[in-house]
């Protein structure tokens, strides 16, 4: 009886590989991706220029923005890029160094393999050193106080350093941890509290932080009020303005009288809603949807500031980052 042989049926232009090429195939790879990002390390490091299949062009030294960019397809080599988003998301800083490691762990995995040590041992070995280099780490560490804003700064000015920020990095350390405070809740902070906002006009050295909300919108009628002061502010998720008919509706019109008392009425409904706004006290609106020209004219001559089609959702805490 002759052993049956197992048929493999692969897709059009797929390769197999198995045993030691597959081995070195991935190492290869994922060595390919580390060598990739590693000269965008240390203060000699290098910006890569990346144009991806839109034809926009991306200059950085960031390794997860490099990463995310490449299209990379290779299995092995995509394991990499996750080991960058990881330590992107949990860390924040750091993604070069995370996959230079990663790189430099395989390469020595090669050396090791050469020499006939089963890939389970060479895994243990390198177990029992992670567990070995966070332990020695934890006693090298340092405790951070909060209230500690100088040794803070430095890690911001760190963490930011290679980031394009350096010629103002002592003002943006300043900020940074003005922000983090500000939001911080029992030594807790999220992140999705704080917003980046860029608009265009002055350089990188305006940027200011704004505790508050910034929304950028503009009052829908330039005779509404420039500036309120201890504003009451009413959120609204209705349109202040008249609902169109359907479109197979007919209105008919018999004489100027009906036509009068038609326009007469849609101005009364819309001057009913602004009065309500009023007697609620509020004197400024912010409205998710639109606002009708005669109500803007009504809502201007009570010195009510408006705004229109506002996102729902907006963050507490803003820094405002202002570029040419």
């Amino acid at each position: 009886m002759t052993d049956k042989q197992p048929i493999v049926i692969l897709p059009e232009n797929a390769s197999r590989m198995i045993g030691k090429d597959a081995q070195r195939n991935n190492i290869m790879a994922a060595r390919i991706v580390a060598d990739t990002i590693k000269t965008t390390l240390g203060p000699k490091g290098m910006d890569k220029m990346l144009v991806n299949s839109m034809g926009d062009i991306i200059v950085t030294n960031d390794g997860v923005t490099i990463l995310d960019e490449m299209e990379i397809e290779h299995p092995a080599a995509k394991m990499m890029v996750e080991i960058a988003k990881t330590q992107e998301d949990e860390v924040g800083d750091g993604t070069t160094t995370a996959v230079m490691l990663a790189g430099k762990l395989l390469e020595n995995a090669e050396s090791l393999l050469d020499k006939k040590i089963h890939p389970t041992i060479i895994t243990k070995g390198y177990r029992l050193a992670s567990e070995k280099a966070q332990e020695l780490l934890k006693e090298l560490s340092i405790d951070i106080n909060p209230d500690n804003e100088q040794l803070l700064k430095q890690i911001v000015m760190t963490a930011m350093t290679g980031k394009g920020a350096e010629t103002v990095k002592e003002k943006f350390a300043d900020l940074i941890v003005k922000a983090v405070k500000q939001i911080a809740e029992g030594g807790n902070v999220d992140l999705t509290n704080i917003k980046i906002e860029k608009v265009k006009g002055n350089g990188i050295e305006h940027t200011e932080l704004v505790s508050g909300i910034v929304l950028d919108k503009e009052r829908v009628s330039i005779d509404m009020p420039q500036k309120i002061e201890q504003a009451k502010i009413a959120l609204l998720d209705v349109a202040l303005e008249i609902k169109s008919p359907e479109t197979d509706t007919r209105i008919s019109v018999s004489s100027p009288e009906q036509l009068q008392n038609f326009v007469e009425q849609e101005e009364k409904i819309l001057k009913d809603m602004v009065l309500k706004i009023k007697d609620s006290g509020a004197n400024v609106i912010f409205c998710q949807k639109g606002i009708d020209d005669l109500a803007q004219y009504y809502l201007a001559k009570e010195g009510i500031y408006a705004c229109r089609r506002v996102a729902k959702k907006r963050r507490r805490c803003f820094y405002v980052c202002q570029r040419l």
